[in-house]
């Protein structure tokens, strides 16, 4: 779940840092409901489920253990953290018992307060995802293609409408997209699924053998024939046979397709006699067939004949949030493979392939998948795991590295160097909000008041909203 959508309920009396919280956490992005009282926030949470609570121990009418006890009643499942400034074992324990996710004691670290929200944001969204994945897969809606992009719904429907003819089916897609999949897909809801399904990939058969693999050959046929064999359409008789990249097949051997799509009949190489064969033909391809015709590598009577019912599958850099359905059925699939337990992806790493255009499509995930889940040693997928190129695109240089020469030693900068103006630049840039900086380093507000210290001393520090004052000092209390 991304932040910057998530709402929280916040209970807390003490209306100063409720006030504060409150501004913490808008800055951040997450949208605050506040609270004062226990029967306040059951209103609040009966008029709009949060996606997380935050609330106080002790309260003017109760505590936060009657909103967290009326929140289960409704059967709402939510991220649950209590705070209070009187903290004691027993006190947490009862807290975790009832369910609560996590129990903070004040003086109140907002830095604290705020990564305990991402981790809880972050491993909500994992299990409802992983809830909707398993729960979609294991439906007969799902025709085992996973995807909830509109282009996987209509791609989804259209199956269904296409299986009920019995004409041939043109599939459309850049390799790696699961053309077979679909094909498989078409088989199983059509009324030919008792019978088999047989898939050949056309580019790789020699051209000489082609005829006789498709159409089988007569004992003695030819040299090395010594008995008959029946050939991919009669072994398919009866069901499906996909013909892979179809657009590798030689033109004579189309002449002869189109036959059997015309007639329904084939004739073994070295026979005189035609044998009839009941096949549907589905036909796959990732190469512009249209294309193909007018160079004249492809017939035009046979593309206009497949043509007629065909399907585009999308590639995967257009289908958005299926990057992360699919990497979480990969993942799991991978960790059964390698006999690990759970395994999930870390927020950036999920954020890094949603990020990568993945040229190679689903079957590229798969791989950069399972190349993650070999080198992975604990229980969550990091960048580091992950294939370079994914991580890193290629052929990208920076300015710098493009106008310094290797051979000027004098020229490179030291790294506390391009540290310090780095952090400058950005100082300046947000008129001196060291908050704000500090979100934009990727850094907490400590470690940036350290580097300053170390750099230039003239930096000021400001207010939450940019205003600059000097010498200001982080307040103490119960927020640091």
């Amino acid at each position: 779940m991304s932040q910057f959508k998530a709402r929280i309920l916040l209970l807390e009396d003490d209306a100063s840092l409720g006030l504060l919280l409150s501004e913490e956490l808008a800055l951040d992005g997450y949208s605050v409901s506040r609270a004062g009282t226990v029967s306040e926030a059951c209103g609040m949470l009966s008029a709009e489920t949060p996606d997380l609570v935050v609330s106080d121990l002790r309260l003017p009418d109760g505590d936060g253990l009657e909103l967290l006890k009326a929140a289960q009643a409704e059967g709402l499942s939510l991220p649950f953290i209590i705070i209070t400034a009187f903290g004691t074992v027993d006190q947490a324990v009862e807290a975790l018992q009832a369910g609560a996710d996590d129990f903070l004691t004040k003086p109140l670290s907002t830095d604290h307060l705020r990564l305990k929200i991402r981790r809880l944001l972050t491993q909500a969204d994992l299990t409802k995802q992983l809830k909707q994945f398993l729960a979609h897969s294991n439906t007969d809606e799902s025709l085992g293609l996973i995807g909830e992009h509109e282009s996987m719904v209509r791609l989804r429907s259209e199956i269904r409408q296409i299986a009920r003819s019995d004409a041939a089916v043109l599939i459309c897609g850049e390799s790696g997209t699961g053309k077979e999949l679909v094909a498989r897909a078409i088989h199983r809801v059509s009324e030919r699924n008792a019978k088999p399904f047989v898939a050949v990939n056309c580019a790789g058969i020699p051209a000489e053998l082609m005829e006789s693999e498709f159409f089988g050959h007569e004992a003695g046929a030819f040299t090395g024939a010594r008995q008959a064999r029946k050939g991919l359409f009669t072994e398919a008789h009866g069901g499906t046979l996909l013909l892979d990249e179809i657009g590798e097949m030689p033109l004579a051997l189309q002449a002869k397709l189109l036959r059997v799509l015309q007639e329904g009949m084939v004739k073994p190489v070295g026979s005189d006699q035609e044998e009839p064969v009941d096949v549907r033909i589905l036909a796959a391809t990732h190469v512009d067939l249209l294309k193909a015709v007018s160079e004249g590598s492809f017939r035009e009577d046979l593309y206009y004949r497949l043509e007629t019912l065909s399907l585009r599958i999308p590639a995967l850099r257009e289908r958005g949030d299926d990057v992360d359905l699919l990497a979480m059925h990969f993942l799991r699939e991978a960790a059964r493979r390698h006999q690990r337990g759970f395994l999930k992806l870390s927020q950036v790493s999920s954020r890094t392939l949603m990020d990568y255009p993945f040229p190679g499509n689903v079957r590229e995930l798969a791989s950069a998948i399972e190349r993650a889940v070999t080198f992975c040693e604990g229980d969550t997928i990091q960048p580091d795991h992950l294939p370079e190129r994914v991580r890193k695109r290629q052929g990208i240089a920076t300015t710098s590295q493009a106008a310094l020469s290797v051979d000027s030693i004098s020229q490179w900068p030291t790294l506390d160097a391009l540290q310090q103006d780095y952090v400058t630049e950005v100082m300046k840039a947000v008129g001196g909000n060291k908050r704000r900086a500090a979100q934009i380093l990727g850094i907490n507000r400590r470690t940036l008041y350290r580097w300053l210290a170390a750099g230039e001393p003239g930096l000021e520090a400001s207010d939450e909203s940019g205003a600059v004052r000097s010498g200001a000092k982080i307040p103490k209390g119960d927020v640091q």
